[in-house]
């Protein structure tokens, strides 16, 4: 039984388009380059000196009729009692049927051994430089920017042949803590609350101001909201 319906709500009044949800998101999460669970959308309209710029951040929208839950072969992305789609990596057979489901493009597939560079002998200038290997066994960890937290819930590195997406910081959220790309926030523009209580901050939000949400005619009922304008 579903107790919660988490979400976010993001006022692009006060986003910066820092990209700090993005930075925070790999350091907290152990997200490996060229894969974003935090990202962006950017779009320039119009003619000099005429012209409108948008930066809309983006992230799963867990969505609440979620269609990589309703494609996945094997339940192992599934929704848990928080409203959160959340992905097994112990039941995933990394058939990409969830990523060809969402029609956000949020959820990246380990085609190979992630942190890559970290287990690299090759020394950029010879006897001049350290590879990364060196710098990871001096650092002592896995990668020198690991965070152990992440894998209090979820493979604090998840290995090849599985996919991988926003989980809202579910560790976090099970410490009464907020999602740490809302932590990070220097703006403040990110809110995460519970769309089944009248009185969370979200609800208060969407009330006061009119909200779009990202491609509504898919029919996942998203519950990323956004508020006002860039």
């Amino acid at each position: 039984m579903t107790l919660a319906r988490l979400g976010m709500v993001i006022d692009l009044h006060k986003c910066v388009g820092c990209g700090a949800c993005e930075i925070s998101c790999k350091n907290e999460n152990n997200v490996d380059r060229d894969m974003f669970w935090s990202h962006h959308l950017i779009r320039t309209t119009g003619i000099f000196p005429n012209v409108n710029y948008e930066f809309v951040p983006t992230l799963c929208n867990h969505c609440d009729n979620a269609s990589c839950v309703k494609a996945c072969p094997t339940k192992a992305m599934h929704k848990d009692d928080q409203g959160l789609t959340l992905n097994d990596p112990n039941k995933c057979i990394g058939c990409k049927s969830c990523m060809l489901a969402c029609p956000y493009g949020v959820i990246s597939f380990n085609a190979k051994e992630p942190h890559g560079f970290w287990r690299d002998k090759a020394m950029l200038i010879e006897a001049g430089t350290s590879s990364g290997q060196e710098t990871a066994k001096e650092v002592g960890e896995k990668i020198p920017y690991y965070n152990p937290d992440r894998a209090t819930t979820y493979a604090g590195i998840r290995p090849k042949g599985i996919v991988e997406k926003c989980t809202l910081c579910d560790h976090r959220l099970a410490k009464g803590e907020e999602p740490y790309c809302v932590y990070s926030c220097p703006a403040g523009a990110r809110i995460v609350g519970d769309f089944d209580d009248p009185n969370s901050e979200v609800n208060k939000l969407i009330a006061q101001y009119s909200f779009k949400q990202l491609k509504l005619h898919a029919g996942t009922q998203p519950k990323v909201y956004y508020v006002r304008s860039y």
